[in-house]
C-alpha cells in the first residue's frame, strides 16, 4: 500500500521523458543537496540498463548536468537550456552548492548496459571529496518522474497513510468506498488531498497544471521546424492548426481557444483537432519544452488533448470540471502504478500511452455524466486495447513512434468513454483489476528489447541511415 497524490501523477517538468529525463534530473538535484556541506573533487555518473541504452536520446545526461547545477525542471527557463549547457561545456565545471567541481563528459559519464535487479532505470552518482572520502548513491527512476533511492526502497508510508480517509490500492477497494460513502471517485480523491493540503493550495496547483497544459498546446501549435536529435522529424501541429483555423487572426491563448470553439464542428475537423492537440504537446516534449507528466512525459499529450476536446466541442455539464477530470484520471493512474507499472522500461508503451488513455477515458466519462462504475469500465476498455504495446523508440528519441501514439491514444480514450457510457455495468465481464493484473503479467513476459531499449521493433526495422548515433 502506498499513497499517490494527484500531484504525484501530474507533475510540471521538462521533456522529453519522465523516467529518463525528469527522474534523473530529480535524482541529481537530491545528490547535489547531499553534497551541500562538502568540497568535491570529482563527480562520476554511471547509467544502467535502459538509462544507458537510450539515455542520450532521452536527454538523461543533459538532465543530470542541469540538476547537479541547481536548475529545477519546474521553473527553469526552457529557452535557456542550451545556453546553460554551453556554459558548463565552456567552463569545464559544474557549480555545486559549496563550490565548483571539474567536469568532463567523457570521464564523468559511464554507460553500463547491464540492468540492476530492482529496475531497468538505474543510476549511481559518486562524489570524491577533497579529503579523499567518497559519497555514493544509487537511484531508480521508476516511471512518471518518480525516483527511489537504494536503501529507502522498503520504507513504510504508515504515517502518510494514517492521515488519509480513503487508502486505495485496487479497483475493489475503490468500489467498496464508493458503495460505503455514495461519493464519486473524484470526491474520494479530493477528501484524501484535503487531509494533506488546504483547499486553496489544491486549487492553485490544479489551475497551474491546466494552465501549463494549455500553454504547452498553444506553444506546440505555433512552433515550426524540425525536432532536435537527428531524426529530422518535422513538426506537424503548427500546420494542422493553421489549416483548421484558415489563417484566422488572434492575439492570445484564450483568443486561440475561442477561435477553435468557433471553427467548423464536423467529425473530420474535431478528429483533426484532437490529433493536433496531442501532437502539439508531444512535439514540445521532444524539444525539451515544459509539459505535465500525465502520468509520464512520453504520454503527456493524451490527457490535455481529451480535456481540450471536451472543453471546445462538448456541452459543459456541471461544475468543478478540472477537479472531476484530473482527480478521476489520477486515481486510475495511481491504481496502475500500485498494481503494475507506469514505466515503459519495465512494461513497454502499454505502461505509458495505455495508462494515459485509461486515465483520460475515465476522466472524460466522469465529465459526460457517467456513473463511477462506467468510469472504471472506460478505463478498463482503454487499457484492454493497449495491452502488449511495445516501447521501441527510434534512435532512443521520444519521437517515432511516441508522438503519433499520443494522438491515437487520445482517440482510443474518447472511444472507450463512449462505449462505457453505453454499457450496463452489471453486464460488464472484465474488471479494471483484471486488466491491471494482465498488463503486469504482459510486462513481465515482454522481451526486454521491446521495453525502451531501442533494440527491437521500429527502432531496428526502419531505414538505418536516418537513425542518429544516440
Amino acid at each position: 500500500m502506498e499513497f499517490v497524490s494527484v500531484f504525484d501523477i501530474f507533475k510540471i517538468g521538462v521533456g522529453p521523458s519522465s523516467s529518463h529525463t525528469l527522474g534523473p534530473w530529480k535524482a541529481s538535484m537530491d545528490f547535489r543537496n547531499q553534497l551541500a556541506l562538502h568540497k568535491v573533487r570529482f563527480i562520476g555518473i554511471e547509467l544502467y540498463g535502459s538509462l544507458s541504452k537510450t539515455g542520450r536520446g532521452h536527454g538523461t545526461d543533459i538532465a543530470i548536468m542541469l540538476g547537479l547545477s541547481g536548475y529545477n525542471p519546474i521553473d527553469i527557463d526552457t529557452s535557456q537550456i542550451k545556453h546553460y549547457l554551453d556554459i558548463i561545456e565552456e567552463e569545464k565545471c559544474i557549480n555545486l552548492i559549496n563550490g565548483k567541481v571539474d567536469y568532463k563528459y567523457t570521464t564523468s559519464f559511464s554507460f553500463n548496459n547491464t540492468s540492476l535487479p530492482y529496475h531497468p532505470n538505474a543510476m549511481t552518482l559518486k562524489a570524491e571529496l577533497e579529503n579523499g572520502q567518497f559519497i555514493e548513491q544509487t537511484y531508480y527512476s521508476v516511471g512518471g518522474g518518480f525516483i527511489e533511492k537504494e536503501g529507502d526502497l522498503f520504507q513504510k508510508e504508515s504515517d502518510l497513510l494514517s492521515k488519509i480517509p480513503y487508502p486505495i490500492s485496487s479497483e475493489k477497494q475503490l468500489i467498496d468506498f464508493i458503495n460505503r460513502t455514495d461519493l464519486p471517485i473524484w470526491k474520494l480523491v479530493l477528501h484524501n488531498e484535503l487531509a494533506l493540503n488546504p483547499l486553496s493550495e489544491i486549487e492553485n496547483k490544479i489551475d497551474n497544471i491546466w494552465q501549463t497544459m494549455k500553454e504547452c498546446m498553444y506553444n506546440g501549435c505555433h512552433s515550426e521546424g524540425y525536432l532536435p536529435g537527428g531524426l529530422h522529424v518535422k513538426r506537424r501541429a503548427e500546420s494542422i492548426n493553421k489549416k483548421l483555423l484558415q489563417n484566422v487572426k488572434y492575439d492570445s491563448l484564450e483568443d486561440w481557444i475561442a477561435c477553435i470553439k468557433a471553427s467548423p464542428q464536423s467529425f473530420d475537423n474535431i478528429n483533426q483537432w484532437i490529433s493536433c492537440f496531442a501532437l502539439a504537446v508531444n512535439e514540445e516534449n521532444a524539444s525539451f519544452g515544459r509539459i505535465v507528466t500525465s502520468p509520464t512525459n512520453g504520454a503527456a499529450g493524451i490527457i490535455p488533448a481529451v480535456l481540450m476536446y471536451y472543453y471546445c466541442f462538448n456541452d459543459i455539464q456541471g461544475e468543478n470540471i478540472l477537479y472531476r477530470y484530473f482527480f478521476t484520471a489520477s486515481e486510475i493512474g495511481s491504481l496502475f502504478k500500485k498494481g503494475a507499472t507506469i514505466s515503459a522500461a519495465a512494461g513497454g508503451c502499454q505502461a505509458e500511452v495505455g495508462v494515459s488513455a485509461a486515465m483520460a477515458a475515465a476522466g472524460l466519462t466522469e465529465l459526460k455524466g457517467g456513473s463511477p462504475k462506467q468510469v472504471l469500465i472506460a478505463a478498463e476498455i482503454a487499457m484492454e486495447h493497449h495491452l502488449g504495446l511495445t516501447c521501441d523508440p527510434v534512435g532512443g528519441l521520444v519521437q517515432i513512434p511516441c508522438i503519433e501514439r499520443n494522438a491515437i491514444g487520445a482517440m482510443k480514450a474518447i472511444s472507450a468513454c463512449n462505449l462505457a457510457l453505453n454499457t450496463d455495468p452489471d453486464s460488464a465481464r472484465v474488471k479494471l483489476d483484471d486488466v491491471i493484473k494482465t498488463m503486469w503479467q504482459t510486462a513481465q513476459d515482454m522481451n526486454q528489447k521491446y521495453r525502451e531499449t531501442a533494440e527491437g521493433g521500429l527502432a531496428i526495422n526502419i531505414s538505418q541511415d536516418i537513425i542518429p548515433n544516440c
